[in-house]
């Protein structure tokens, strides 16, 4: 070992390390000459001491135990449980340099994992609105409660310091939580009084929901058991009709208990516009159910993107930032550089949002979704705005492209292609045929940049990407959403 070069780092040892930069999923880098240090915590510009929490020969994972200097981007938080709560990764960092970072994930991801030089990434495109932005929230019930000391915060008021005592004070006896879970710990929650991500009307939900369920000692579901009440709350509110829905998700129907809960509900939060109980009796902890039952309201919510109303409900997937997705659909629009007399084939169409919101400047929407009620979903949200050219098609798509010569041979070759996959991206066969039907326009939007430009690598072969335009859903966070713009190469 040169003299110049430190020692091997190995587990539990404190260092005093500079963050030089941001990584993915919320890290940030440290360097010890060429050895990369990973840490969560830190912001970038940071002089901080870290403990190693895993050592491996070409790099170390850390975290912070303390800033000796803090970043010129570092700011106070705004929320009360920030830290121990994963969501909002990124609430201390000053958002303008939040987006620098995001865009530069983009950049990072297509020159790395894409082999792009230099690639055309447009100026990211951020959030109005920092905070409140989300229009569902999903939280937890548990019998366990996550229990962490709060980061210093040296602008806690008197006041907030005695709520949180009489907080504490309230709960010590109590079996029942409701709230968020911490990262990589599904067995307890945080508990949540306050969340800055939806609006402050779904705050006073939250809170009356756990009072009502401890006054009323109503049990949470325990996995282990398979018995209990309680799993899941989760409220849903349009940013444009004003509408809100409460989704209570339990083990079992207890209609007494419901028609209560929805009566006091109302009472305390008037704004409510409909109750939902979902039912789900397997063991899976997930939000859904195989029955919903409705207390108030008609089970429903109505959002508007653009000129087009969707109507949303307990089981619906729609974008969670109304206001960015009607940006990311209106990016998705220009790059496709539409035409009347286009065929657009819409994969992975989920609920048919991005296909209504193209229908009006072409002459047939096509698109293909996997999931059933997402398909019977989109076909009614096109007969509610009255677009006649829109057809949704059940089935896996890698199957429809690959296997299904008869459905392929029967629709006219699309002008255009929209993809929009999960975070996992595309099946390789996907893509081959994709290729073989070479769209003259191709708009891959992703919510993953790192498996987006994995793809596009593959599609390079016969597509040159004219643009990439990152937008920022989710501010606060590590997750930026992109666009990719390709178009076929004359041969």
């Amino acid at each position: 070992m040169g003299v110049d070069e430190p020692r091997p780092l190995k587990r539990g040892d404190e260092i005093v390390l500079e963050i030089a930069d941001a990584a993915f999923e919320g890290r940030t880098i440290g360097r010890l000459g060429n050895f990369v240090v990973f840490v969560d915590g830190g912001v970038p510009g940071d002089t901080a001491r870290v403990r190693i929490v895993k050592a491996k020969k070409n790099f170390a994972e850390a975290r912070v135990l303390g800033i000796e200097k803090p970043s010129p981007y570092r700011v106070t938080p705004a929320c009360r449980h920030f830290g121990p709560c994963g969501g909002c990764k990124w609430q201390n960092v000053d958002y303008p340099v939040q987006l620098r970072f995001k865009r530069q994930h983009v950049v990072d991801a297509f020159e790395r994992i894409g082999g792009f030089s230099n690639p055309n990434v447009l100026p990211i495109i951020g959030c109005d609105d920092a905070f409140f932005y989300r229009n569902k929230m999903e939280y937890s019930f548990s019998d366990k409660e996550w229990l962490e000391s709060p980061p210093d915060r040296s602008d806690a008021s008197p006041n907030s310091q005695l709520e949180s005592s009489n907080s504490r004070l309230e709960t010590l006896n109590s079996k029942l939580f409701l709230g968020l879970h911490v990262p990589q710990r599904y067995d307890k929650v945080l508990e949540i009084t306050e969340c800055r991500l939806q609006s402050p009307l779904s705050n006073d939900i939250l809170n009356f929901v756990r009072s009502f369920a401890r006054r009323e000692h109503l049990p949470v579901y325990l996995s282990d058991s398979n018995e209990g009440y309680l799993r899941f709350l989760v409220i849903r509110e349009s940013k444009r009709t004003n509408e809100i829905m409460v989704n209570l998700v339990t083990f079992e129907d207890r209609p007494e208990i419901m028609k209560m809960f929805t009566a006091e509900l109302l009472a305390s939060v008037p704004s409510v516009t409909t109750v939902v109980n979902t039912i789900n009796s397997k063991k899976a902890q997930i939000a859904f159910g195989e029955k919903e039952i409705v207390y108030a309201g008609d089970g429903v919510i109505h959002e508007r993107l653009g000129n087009l109303v969707f109507t949303i409900s307990a089981s619906s997937f729609f974008q969670t930032n109304t206001a960015q997705a009607e940006r990311l659909y209106s990016v998705a629009r220009e790059f496709a550089m539409l035409k009347k007399s286009d065929v657009v084939w819409d994969l992975y169409s989920g609920t048919g949002s991005i296909a209504l919101f193209v229908a009006d400047a072409v002459a047939q929407v096509i698109g293909v979704e996997s999931v059933e009620s997402a398909v019977r979903d989109a076909e009614k949200n096109a007969k509610q705005n009255q677009v006649r050219n829109c057809v949704f098609i059940l089935g896996d798509l890698k199957d429809r492209l690959t296997k299904d010569r008869d459905w392929i041979d029967s629709h006219r070759k699309p002008d255009v292609m929209i993809i929009d996959p999960p975070r996992s991206g595309m099946h390789q066969k996907a893509i081959e045929e994709i290729l073989e039907i070479a769209p003259g326009r191709i708009v891959y939007v992703s919510c993953n940049p790192a498996t987006q430009a994995r793809d596009v690598k593959l599609m390079a072969v016969k597509y040159d990407v004219s643009a990439l335009q990152p937008v920022d859903m989710f501010p606060h966070t590590y997750h930026v959403e992109n666009v990719a713009q390709l178009t076929l190469r004359p041969e």
